[in-house]
């Protein structure tokens, strides 16, 4: 995925997976020197399930197709940004798909693209997402408008449902005004916090937080699970097995008296 500066601005930025952040800052992807551009003016999040563009507290002001950002929207490739004077377009670049997982380089810039391996990933467990595996790396929107950063073509869901964000530990949960609700282990949050094998669900809409290479614990053999029980659920176990088979000899001998 790439910005291109049609007015000249800036030369074309490849921007990688993770945080980009655009302003006058010189740490930032793309620099830009016009009056009026914030030393971090905007911050462009690039996931596993796609791009969206973000406006923190204290931004500059940017629209994406003529429609001012506030706060976090979802980017698609061809869309117009305005970042204060300067105009943008965001792009995919399809070829981007054929490269080597570890290195890619731009023949323009000779300039380095190194994936990251998301920390966090969710895991579908029902309805349209079944089986489906979402990387999230940066901030996601979760809903059923195809702008969403994770669409889900399922009626119960709002259409900008849920806003996640990723931490060191797991990820942030906000309810983003749905009609339906936003439950985490099947407790209804406004606001909430997931944690590796923690169930997210959006209405009837159920993922499973996963981090990658993370084994889901297995059931125990029941050999195991009998020598792990209690001393007294031992004893009980046994008593209800010595009075079953009480019982049946008890009717064995009825039956060959007769």
């Amino acid at each position: 995925m790439k910005l291109v500066f049609p007015n000249g601005e800036h030369g074309q930025v490849l921007l990688s997976h993770g945080v980009n952040r655009i302003g006058s800052a010189a740490e930032g992807a793309a620099v830009l020197t016009q009056p009026g551009i914030l030393p971090v003016h905007c911050v462009i999040h690039i996931t596993g399930a796609g791009a969206n563009l973000q406006v923190a507290a204290g931004g500059g002001k940017v629209t994406v197709n003529g429609q001012p950002v506030t706060d976090i929207m979802g980017l698609r490739s061809g869309d117009t940004l305005t970042i204060g004077p300067v105009v943008a377009k965001f792009l995919v670049v399809e070829e981007a798909k054929s490269v080597s997982p570890t290195l890619a380089e731009d023949d323009g810039n000779a300039t380095r693209i190194r994936q990251v391996v998301p920390k966090f990933v969710l895991r579908g467990v029902s309805g349209a997402v079944f089986g489906k595996v979402f990387p999230v790396v940066g901030p996601v929107v979760i809903g059923r408008a195809a702008e969403c950063d994770i669409s889900v073509p399922a009626d119960e869901m709002s259409r900008r449902h849920a806003l996640l964000r990723p931490t060191s530990d797991g990820l942030s949960v906000e309810d983003l005004g749905s009609s339906n609700g936003t439950y985490i282990n099947n407790k209804r949050v406004q606001q909430g916090f997931l944690t590796p094998n923690d169930e997210l669900r959006l209405d009837a809409v159920r993922f499973l937080l996963i981090a990658p290479g993370m084994e889901m614990a297995p059931a125990a053999a029941p050999e195991k699970a009998a020598a792990s029980m209690p001393a007294a659920h031992k004893m009980q176990m046994w008593a209800s097995i010595m009075l079953t088979v009480a019982a049946l000899a008890v009717i064995v001998l009825l039956v060959m008296k007769r």
